[in-house]
């Protein structure tokens, strides 16, 4: 089997589950049930033996994660945008809407192999694996790994907070400057930086304010909870937003417009970005004209 992740407990990490601590550092599980679920089937060791999940997690213990020894699920077809590849990693566009893994034959992962080369590597994956999670409803760029030490190098990254993710988002409200939102999301700690882009008077919502996002943690739906705690939630939220925030067709105003890494093999620094989605400055600039010409008549 290969290796696709590998943490060390650091020193003075206190006494804990694993099932918990797993959670926080394995990030390229959707979600704390899928993290359980891969450790019952046997994908995790501490220190060379299967872990299960009431071990004890202790400090200096090495836990490793890795890749079954089994067939996956048909792909499912998906024509993906593929904005850079080689032989370790890719960058792909991930569409609003469709969830990047998890229980379920229409994701991400799925469709990755009919998107993505086999990796001629000796350690390749036998199907390219995302490193990091995007919810369903937010598109965007999303990093893929193609061979194990791909896989650890990026796990090792996003675990040091050395991979720079940028967000862009519309929010309901008038966010002037930039700052920092440092408060916690289920009791750790969850830190944003914003800088205000643009904003236009609004009717139906007051105003509404275009936002770059920088999340400095990676907990669960952190942007959406830290603006909508601030005062000011992203439009088309359902889960986090007042009534009446959802337009009907329009989705999430959240995307992942820039990603920054170190290569896996190279240590380059990569830097991607993408246009934010064409929804955006069409619902921006027909929100100021019906304001203005509400206002002029």
């Amino acid at each position: 089997m290969n290796v696709t992740a590998r943490h060390v407990v650091p020193q003075g990490a206190h006494r804990v589950r694993f099932r918990e601590y797993a959670c926080d550092v394995f990030v390229v599980f959707p979600s704390r049930k899928g993290v359980v679920k891969a450790i019952k089937r046997g994908e995790f060791t501490i220190d060379g033996t299967v872990a299960g999940t009431g071990s004890w997690v202790l400090p200096g213990q090495v836990i490793e994660h890795v890749d079954p020894e089994r067939s996956g699920p048909k792909p499912f077809v998906l024509r993906l945008r593929v904005v850079f590849e080689d032989e370790h990693i890719a960058v792909v566009e991930k569409p609003a809407g469709i969830v990047v893994n998890g229980n379920r034959f229409r994701t991400i992962e799925n469709a990755l192999p009919l998107n993505l080369a086999t990796s001629p590597c000796y350690d390749a994956l036998r199907r390219p694996r995302p490193v990091h999670r995007l919810d369903g409803p937010t598109g965007g760029l999303l990093l893929a790994a193609k061979t194990s030490r791909a896989m650890v190098s990026l796990g090792r990254q996003f675990e040091d907070g050395a991979v720079d993710k940028r967000y862009r988002a519309i929010v309901m409200g008038r966010v002037e400057g930039e700052g920092l939102i440092d408060t916690p999301v289920d009791g750790r700690r969850a830190v944003t930086a914003y800088r205000s882009v643009r904003h236009v008077p609004s009717l139906r919502s007051g105003r509404l304010s275009l936002l770059d996002l920088w999340p400095r943690t990676g907990r669960t739906h952190q942007l959406r909870r830290h603006l909508a705690e601030a005062g000011f939630p992203i439009l088309g939220d359902a889960a986090y937003g007042p009534e009446g925030l959802v337009l009907n067709g329009k989705g999430l105003f959240l995307a992942a417009v820039g990603l920054c890494f170190d290569h896996p093999l190279t240590g380059t620094r990569l830097d991607f970005a993408m246009d934010d989605p064409p929804k955006f400055a069409s619902l921006l600039d027909r929100e100021d004209r019906r304001w203005r010409k509400y206002n002029s008549d």
